[in-house]
């Protein structure tokens, strides 16, 4: 994530705008009912942004848990490991709408080293927690394991549901859509990229 500006979320400043977005709609922010929402919209955003106080490399300094002993990866080609149907949500940069029901499926050819498959999961739950394009979610994970585990070989496949595609434009409540990223073998390999799924 390059040219990518870290910072804290600033809750104050949410409040102070989510009150203006209610003024705005044509709605009272001190009737009761919404009179806490500016607080309770900063507190959800600091929680579900907050793979946005880190850099994918730093995300990578926090989930490097690896275990190499008494491992033989020396056939590359046939080892691979495959987690399947994370669950994930994020929220796409366009138009703040929530992506949802989204499923990670994150596969690797170790190089001498495995990484403990929680953090897997949990790498893929922090990249989601920033303002993304699902492509980019892929992206990420893919450039965070390599960074983790030293193989090039890492694939990412994503199939998820836009809300800025079910609930508002088009409308089209049954539409998903699927993304690959493919780095190293998995590029280039076609025995791999069919034992994706």
């Amino acid at each position: 994530m390059e040219g990518l500006v870290i910072m804290a979320v600033d809750t104050e400043a949410i409040k102070e705008h989510i009150r203006g977005i209610l003024i705005a709609l044509g709605d009272d922010p001190d009737r009761e009912g919404l009179k806490e929402t500016p607080d309770r919209v900063a507190r959800m955003y600091e929680e579900v942004f907050e793979g946005m106080n880190y850099s994918n490399h730093e995300i990578a300094q926090m989930f490097d848990k690896t275990f190499e002993d008494k491992m033989d990866f020396t056939d590359a080609g046939q080892d691979m490991v495959m987690v399947k149907d994370i669950e994930i949500f994020s929220y796409c940069e366009h138009h703040l709408a929530l992506m949802y029901d989204m499923h990670v499926t994150v596969a690797y050819i170790p190089k001498g080293k495995v990484i403990g498959l929680s953090k897997i999961a949990r790498i893929a739950d922090m990249v989601g927690k920033r303002l993304q394009l699902q492509e980019r979610i892929g992206a990420d994970i893919a450039e965070i394991l390599q960074e983790i585990l030293g193989s090039e070989d890492v694939a990412v496949v994503i199939e998820g549901t836009h809300s800025c595609m079910t609930a508002r434009g088009i409308k089209k409540g049954s539409a998903s859509t699927k993304t690959y990223t493919l780095r190293g073998a998995f590029r280039e390999d076609r025995f791999l990229q069919m034992r994706l799924g």
